[in-house]
């Protein structure tokens, strides 16, 4: 379906519009999160429609109390409105209005038709009252009546007509040009023009469905909660938000009744791949939880839910029948007739086929299935049974927590446990109420202490190797600061790979790294590497990517998708063209892992970190300048002392391993060049690498020769910074490769002629010097000053990523 990426959907519930204060925190919220000509459905506000449904209902038996139920209905409305609204009448008089219309429908014979009109009446009021008190504001917006465009004929679960709803609603959004739609949920029409209710979280699926209607991309849903957890925080107060939920659990979650997430509400996302974002409208800055269609490759349990309202259907099976044949055609028939329970379970010695509901839809279920065409020896409804659960893709793969959940339940009277046949939840059926002990007990033993992380290491160099020292003299402090056990399980050079989920500490008990590389890396393909990691039995899995490789970086999208965590010193795809980097950042986000690269830069100095906690806090950043290129920096240092002609440093910079393997990246800029971009993202802005005015020291046809014949051929290069070189003396100034950020300027990485005083001239060999100018630091710039590159301090801020993305996990 082509999507609308100018307009997206926000819908509020009654909880967030429970009052004047509450709409005032909700227009806040419009006004920061939402765009012009974004779509905004609202529900009924507070307990309105429950007050709606108590008048109907009185309305037939107890007139006296169906009026006192009126009076609190225009109370609750009309105090709410005066205190929003300067000129009030503009929305009271309609409401009024509306209330003796209302009334008179009351006065005749009760109708699905009267019901329906009178409660879905809820959110037409708070639709009409948050528009007003918008425009008054200053937010341009209009009301929308849903029933003007949303048909859909009554049933239990009414079914919105998708092409004809569509038709309707594009004259309205043409309408609204410029302004925000303020839409109501709950209600749509029918064809003889009755109001029809959209049944329970009517308005989440008015949402969802809208957006769908409207071809747009993203819904977010405001509520009083911030999203999924691990379980009901009301609860589990230490329950876990879950940043990201994959559709197909999402799905089970709701099938399963748990409260959050009704099915309905997933039918749109699912059929037009839509993004639904789950956020507290009274919290907002408490995080959220996104819902996409999304590959992961862990395989594990996310969320442990329960419900204390759950009956048993039992149908006891003919001994004249096949226990298989019959429960499977049982089964079908139940599907064709949307009537599949939350699980199932043959009890073969007694032939009964026992189906879990919720008792609310109990009894209906048990009429319905007096159409069942089979033969049935005998059926029983028991009504005191609650279901506990576990939920998240792969979770009956996953041994560990199976295991653990099926210890928890010894102690339990358990009826039956099922496993979903996409084996995306497990579900025990139990004899008695799940109470908080239980849940928590479950909760904290599958999801606290026990996540296990495999790391791979991509590249074994010098870098690579000083970190395997560091992480294994620092692993198991960092397993008990963490809880998390850690397993380093790969260790992959350009053509070979070591690989062992058993872990290869072991082996280096007694061996070099280098000696058990070689005796146990055999050759390795980027696909093979791929598919072994992708099978990993780990909860976690996190890529070190220590080298300097473009075709390592092409990886990264594989390593988003599937779930992998990444941790780079390569700094190649962090300085990737704008619309590559985007692509990849938005690859890790919509499979909720992570990827650091503050190890690209600086290497122990924090420049990066301290670029974004700037931001973060509110500063702005204006520019970013220094020695982005330790090997230029020592080869200008070493050419002012007369000693060695420029090629013979370079050669000597090469032999040393001070300059990339290729030298050619240090002269030509480059190197410096994805340094300055990754700063400059780092810093807030969207730079690309052509952007940058690079100044190269070398000859256009220089990439064309081996690395041979490129040292034989840089003589040219020679006489070219002899000149330069001599007119800077002469002018009394050093001669220096300089990068600079600038917000509101050119950006430029090239050789400049710099006064002796200048930090950045007296940067000596092995050092870095960064200046930061931002709005806090504009007259006099903070100085970042310190070692530059080694083993030893890049390896420490791999090892600084990786204990930022253990706080996270």
């Amino acid at each position: 379906m082509k999507t609308n990426p100018t307009r997206e959907m926000h819908k509020f519930g009654g909880s967030s519009l429970a009052d004047a204060e509450r709409i005032r925190n909700v227009a806040q919220l419009i006004k920061k999160y939402s765009q012009q000509q974004d779509l905004i459905v609202v529900s009924a506000m507070g307990d309105m429609t429950d007050n709606l449904i108590r008048w109907v209902t009185l309305s037939s038996s107890d007139p006296v109390s169906a009026n006192q139920q009126l009076q609190k209905i225009k109370f609750q409305y009309l105090t709410q409105t005066n205190k929003l609204l300067n000129a009030p009448e503009t929305v009271s008089q309609p409401f009024l209005e509306d209330i003796l219309s209302l009334s008179s429908l009351l006065d005749k014979p009760w109708s699905e038709a009267i019901y329906a009109e009178v409660v879905g009446h809820g959110e037409i009021w708070t639709a009409r009252l948050v528009s007003a008190y918008l425009n008054q504001v200053g937010i341009e917006s209009c009301f929308l009546d849903s029933r003007l465009f949303m048909y859909a004929e009554r049933a239990v679960m009414p079914q919105v007509a998708f092409a004809a709803s569509r038709r309707k609603l594009q004259p309205y959004l043409a309408q609204a040009e410029g302004k925000r739609l303020i839409i109501t949920g709950f209600i749509c029409q029918n064809r003889a023009k009755e109001t029809v209710l959209l049944g329970r979280n009517g308005s989440d699926y008015s949402a969802t469905q809208i957006a769908a209607l409207a071809e747009l991309s993203k819904v977010t849903i405001w509520s009083d909660v911030a999203g999924v957890y691990s379980a009901d925080p009301h609860q589990i107060h230490h329950a876990n938000l879950l940043t990201f939920l994959r559709l197909d659990e999402a799905s089970e979650l709701s099938r399963l009744a748990a409260p959050v997430l009704h099915a309905r509400t997933l039918q749109p996302v699912k059929s037009h791949s839509l993004s639904l974002l789950l956020r507290s409208s009274l919290q907002p800055e408490n995080g959220s939880t996104r819902i996409e269609h999304a590959l992961t490759a862990s395989e594990n349990g996310k969320i442990v839910t329960r419900h204390n309202q759950i009956g048993l259907i039992e149908l006891l099976i003919p001994p004249t029948q096949p226990l298989d044949q019959w429960q499977q055609t049982a089964l079908q028939w139940l599907e064709q007739q949307q009537l599949l329970p939350l699980a199932h379970n043959l009890d073969r010695p007694q032939r009964l086929l026992k189906l879990a509901y919720p008792v609310e839809y109990l009894d209906n279920i048990y009429l319905q299935l007096k159409q069942l065409p089979l033969a049935v020896e005998s059926s029983f409804v028991r009504y005191d049974m609650a279901l506990l659960a576990i939920v998240g893709y792969g979770v009956c793969r996953n041994s560990l927590q199976m295991m653990r959940f099926l210890q928890m339940l010894k102690t339990q009277q358990v009826e039956f446990i099922w496993q979903s046949p996409e084996q995306i939840s497990v579900v025990a059926i139990l004899r008695q109420k799940v109470g908080r002990e239980l849940l928590r007990n479950v909760h904290d033993d599958l999801f606290r202490p026990h996540k296990s992380i495999g790391l791979v290491v991509l590249g074994n160099g010098s870098i690579a190797k000083t970190w395997i020292e560091l992480y294994r003299q620092r692993r198991e402090e960092l397993s008990a600061r963490s809880k998390f056990n850690f397993t380093l399980i790969g260790m992959v050079s350009s053509t070979k790979g070591w690989l062992s989920y058993q872990g290869l500490i072991p082996q280096l008990q007694q061996r070099s790294i280098d000696e058990a590389f070689a005796q146990s890396a055999q050759e390795l393909q980027p696909q093979q590497l791929i598919n072994w990691m992708s099978g990993h039995p780990f909860d976690e899995l996190v890529v070190l990517d220590i080298t300097a490789s473009d075709e390592v970086a092409k990886h990264y999208m594989n390593f988003a998708k599937h779930g992998f965590h990444v941790i780079s010193a390569n700094k190649r795809a962090a300085a990737f063209p704008l619309s590559e980097f985007h692509a990849l950042q938005n690859a890790f986000s919509q499979s909720g892992s992570y990827w650091f690269y503050n190890a690209t830069i600086g290497s122990g100095l924090p420049l990066n970190t301290i670029l974004r906690d700037l931001v973060e806090s509110g500063d702005t950043i204006l520019s970013v300048e220094g020695t982005f290129s330790d090997t230029m920096t020592w080869l200008f240092s070493q050419y002012e002392q007369h000693i060695y002609s420029f090629p013979e440093l370079i050669e000597q910079a090469w032999q040393q391993g001070l300059s990339e393997r290729n030298p050619r990246e240090d002269l030509s800029g480059a190197d410096a060049m994805r340094k300055l971009v990754i700063v400059a993202r780092s810093a807030g802005y969207d730079l690309d690498p052509q952007q940058i005015k690079v100044e190269s020291l070398l000859d256009a046809d220089a990439e064309q020769f081996s690395l041979s014949e490129f040292f034989e051929r840089l003589e040219p290069l020679s006489q070219r910074l002899q000149q330069r070189y001599q007119d800077a003396h002469e002018d009394g100034m050093a001669l220096r490769y300089v990068a600079r950020f600038n917000a509101n300027g050119q950006s430029t990485v090239r050789l400049e002629q710099l006064e002796p005083d200048d930090l950045i001239s007296q940067t000596l060999p092995g050092e870095n010097h960064y200046l930061i100018r931002s709005l806090w630091y504009r007259d006099k710039p903070l100085v970042i000053h310190g070692p530059s590159s080694g083993p030893a301090m890049t390896a420490g801020a791999i090892q600084s990523d990786l204990n930022r993305l253990v706080k996270l996990l």
